[in-house]
């Protein structure tokens, strides 16, 4: 596995814990376009985005939203990615996806769709909790085999305590943090950011180091620990600092 790992803070609602976050580390920010205590208004989130680094991914996160609206939104905005969180059709999510640069289709683990994730057209899967919003980390076995773990952002439950064992046991492309990083619904907490980050970082890089010693000890030469795990797919490839259901709420919505 890569050192790479992408690490995304979602439900930000302000543009100090954009560029706190940002500051610690994270690759990519995203926006709750839908109801939420942490939705912010397009403008708002549009102002946020131009005052980032241009090499951080941002992420507008819409559920059940008009096609036509979420592509008007992403465009205007100045989004690098959606995330669809809600009902979507694989037809709908495949047309966003001719109109915008990268989309990541959010399940809950266990959900039967996820077999049929290809027909979505979306370049990353993000895998919930079961119960999305409870706050509780779901059964890792669940998202094991069901994408190309480089396809894959780890979500539900995570905070700065788990996060390392959600990385060694899934080996993701990205992990995504919303409420557990948070001091109060839509506002972070220093501390708990700073703790998230540097714990995810320190497991990638176990993974990378345990990849290498595995190919140094069964005499694989010329092989850098930065290619053990394949080339990129598309989309977060080469943007993030890292590279380069009636389903109910979900965290973000949570008050």
């Amino acid at each position: 596995m890569r050192d790479d790992l992408l690490i995304k803070i979602c439900g930000v609602t302000n543009e100090p814990d954009a560029l706190l976050a940002v500051g610690l580390g994270a690759d990519v920010i995203g926006f709750v376009l839908a109801p939420s205590p942490r939705q912010i208004a397009p403008s708002v989130a549009a102002d946020v985005v131009k005052r980032l680094p241009h090499d951080v991914l941002t992420v507008g996160v819409f559920r059940d939203e008009a096609p036509s609206r979420v592509v008007e939104i992403a465009n205007t905005a100045g989004f690098g990615a959606v995330q669809l969180h809600g009902h979507e059709s694989a037809e709908q999510s495949r047309w966003i996806r001719e109109r915008v640069a990268c989309t990541i289709r959010a399940f809950p683990a266990g959900d039967r769709t996820i077999s049929r994730f290809g027909e979505f057209g979306a370049d990353y899967l993000l895998i919930d909790g079961q119960s999305p919003g409870s706050g509780q980390v779901f059964d890792w076995r669940l998202a094991e085999g069901v994408v190309d773990p480089r396809r894959m952002f780890v979500s539900g439950g995570l905070t700065p305590e788990n996060v390392g064992d959600a990385i060694a046991a899934l080996r993701p492309r990205g992990v995504d943090v919303s409420s557990g990083v948070e001091a109060v619904p839509g506002t972070k907490d220093p501390q708990k950011l700073r703790a998230f980050i540097r714990n995810a970082r320190a497991a990638a890089a176990a993974e990378a180091a345990a990849d290498a010693a595995d190919l140094a000890e069964i005499g694989v030469a010329g092989v850098d620990a930065g290619d053990t795990a394949g080339t990129d797919g598309a989309g977060f490839g080469g943007e993030g600092r890292g590279a380069g259901r009636d389903r109910g709420p979900y965290d973000w919505m949570e008050g």
